[in-house]
């Protein structure tokens, strides 16, 4: 008989998880319970708002234009998922416009936090706001801004770290693994944590030899970064093969892993600006049941759920 975990990964791996959507819907809610204790006090560290474009007017420059992601559907999916806590992420969509995440922050109250994106406008005064609001750190958007040149990369992640260095915040970089490894000596030189989103955008069919991958693992292992893990959205993912890329990194140092949904689950690579761009929909629940797979161990998971973002988001 074939057991519950290994019918998670079956399904994963023939992308029964994962239904691209044809025409304009919700964003996804979870269809399966989750099947074990998840721990008081556990966080979702990586979500966004997409609120209403009448109200939060999408950036000019982003490359496509979301569905709809409210505060009140967010919720029900923690709901759903027994998900305490949450951290929101300003999206690329946004610009340097945290308007959208402080709407959802404050739909949370004292059990949210935020990341922002800024630039160079940004004021310390604006800083100063966003701090007093439960914001923790700034995003660099370099992936999904087209920027792969590492000089760029670094030049771009060093003038945040002059800004954030003295308020306790974080750098969290949307950038893929040759970058990562390009500019590994800067960031292990870094005088703010890292925060690395999803597998520092590991290509997961590739496992954990690829190029880069050891650079991640690496400053992961030193305790300068923290990792983001669970599994990214697309139409031909297959869950399975996140399995050894979390496990990794779980067992290099558990003390620096973060969990996070990804919800809404933008389109952002296939996505366009001229038209809505319909937003994956994935079974949160399904995914969170393959943290067990990563982590069999409930005080491990308890570090990754709860005590790893309480430290590093101060809840």
């Amino acid at each position: 008989m074939i057991a519950r975990r290994e019918f998670l990964l079956g399904a994963a791996a023939s992308g029964a998880l994962l239904q691209p959507r044809l025409g304009h819907a919700k964003a996804s809610q979870p269809a399966t319970k989750v099947d074990f204790d998840v721990p008081p006090g556990a966080c979702d560290c990586h979500t966004h708002i997409h609120g209403d474009p009448a109200k939060f007017p999408w950036f000019a420059g982003r490359t496509y234009t979301p569905e709809a992601a409210l505060p009140e559907e967010m919720a029900a999916l923690h709901q759903a998922l027994n998900i305490q806590r949450v951290v929101i992420v300003t999206p690329s969509v946004y610009g340097t416009d945290n308007s959208a995440t402080i709407y959802g922050m404050a739909a949370r109250g004292k059990d949210a936090r935020g990341v922002a994106v800024i630039d160079d406008k940004t004021s310390d005064a604006e800083l100063d706001r966003l701090a007093s609001l439960g914001f923790k750190g700034v995003r660099l958007n370099l992936s999904t801004s087209g920027i792969s040149d590492p000089k760029v990369a670094t030049e771009r992640f060093l003038a945040a770290a002059a800004r954030v260095k003295s308020r306790n915040w974080h750098i969290q970089l949307n950038t893929t693994l040759p970058v990562i490894a390009a500019m590994k000596d800067t960031l292990a030189a870094s005088p703010v944590t890292l925060v690395f989103d999803h597998y520092g955008n590991a290509n997961e069919e590739l496992g954990v030899r690829q190029q880069g991958f050891s650079d991640l693992v690496g400053l992961v292992k030193s305790g300068k970064a923290y990792v983001k893990i669970s599994v990214t959205a697309g139409p031909r993912e297959n869950y399975g093969y996140f399995t050894p890329l979390a496990r990794m990194l779980i067992d290099t140092n558990v003390d620096r892993i973060l969990w996070g949904t990804n919800w809404p689950h933008p389109n952002s690579v296939g996505g366009s600006t001229a038209k809505v761009t319909p937003l994956w929909q994935v079974d949160d629940g399904l995914v969170l049941n393959l943290l067990p797979v990563w982590a069999p161990d409930a005080a491990v998971r308890r570090k990754i759920l709860v005590e790893n973002p309480a430290r590093l988001y101060e809840f």
